[in-house]
């Protein structure tokens, strides 16, 4: 367990505490891994959660298909970073997505009762870590604001530039990769495939932007619409 305490002290839930004192907690804190093979699903929708997960190794996709075999990513899980949070509380309810390894990963799994409930050590930094709880839910409340910005535009061109003009703003260069191939980015847009293909060739030729394969170049003028 002691070799994913870098990991650890690299995450949002152990921001500001130090290595030693993460080891320390890990016991306090019930951790257990688990190990995924890529499409291997963490969670399917309808499980119940009773852990805060934290991804060490890997990428996820939080995903949910239709009758009809759709898929929408609704987000990507990279390393360091929580998932299913929102159902970890008391009567917090079954997760109402799929959770998919898209290649293998490791996952650390804290009981979520030991983590909002100061142990009878009282480890110094355990109100740290529900503080930093408490930043990390919110963090990711304001990136499914940003998402909801990008769907609510109009056609698939303007979902397509809302969303790779905030990836270079976040990334801070016009020169950027994204964590996805082109049929993930089209589920995460809840776009056609061929269309934003299509879309994607317009604004080549237009010379707003140029792409291979997951990296994209944006030029003057391919603003966020």
């Amino acid at each position: 367990m002691k070799k994913y305490v870098p990991i650890l002290n690299n995450t949002q839930l152990f921001s500001g505490i130090a290595e030693e004192e993460i080891a320390a907690m890990l016991g306090c804190l019930g951790t257990r891994v688990r190990k995924y093979k890529k499409g291997e699903y963490v969670f399917r929708q309808g499980d119940p959660i009773g852990d805060i997960t934290v991804l060490a190794s890997g990428c996820l996709h939080i995903q949910r298909d239709d009758y009809w075999g759709s898929r929408s990513i609704i987000n990507v899980v990279m390393p360091g970073e929580m998932f299913g949070e929102a159902f970890a509380a008391r009567n917090g309810g079954t997760i109402l997505n799929d959770v998919a390894a898209v290649e293998d990963a490791e996952v650390l799994f804290f009981d979520v009762n030991r983590v909002l409930t100061t142990c009878s050590s009282a480890c110094r930094f355990h109100a740290m870590v529900v503080q930093n709880l408490f930043y990390a839910i919110s963090e990711k409340n304001r990136k499914l604001v940003q998402k909801l910005g990008h769907m609510a535009k109009r056609t698939t061109r303007d979902k397509l530039l809302s969303y790779l003009s905030e990836e270079a703003k976040r990334q801070q260069k016009s020169e950027f990769s994204i964590p996805f191939n082109r049929q993930q980015l089209a589920d995460y847009l809840s776009v056609d495939r061929s269309a934003m293909s299509g879309e994607l060739s317009k604004l080549k030729d237009e010379g707003l932007l140029d792409y291979r394969k997951n990296e994209f170049i944006l030029y003057h003028g391919a603003q966020e619409v």
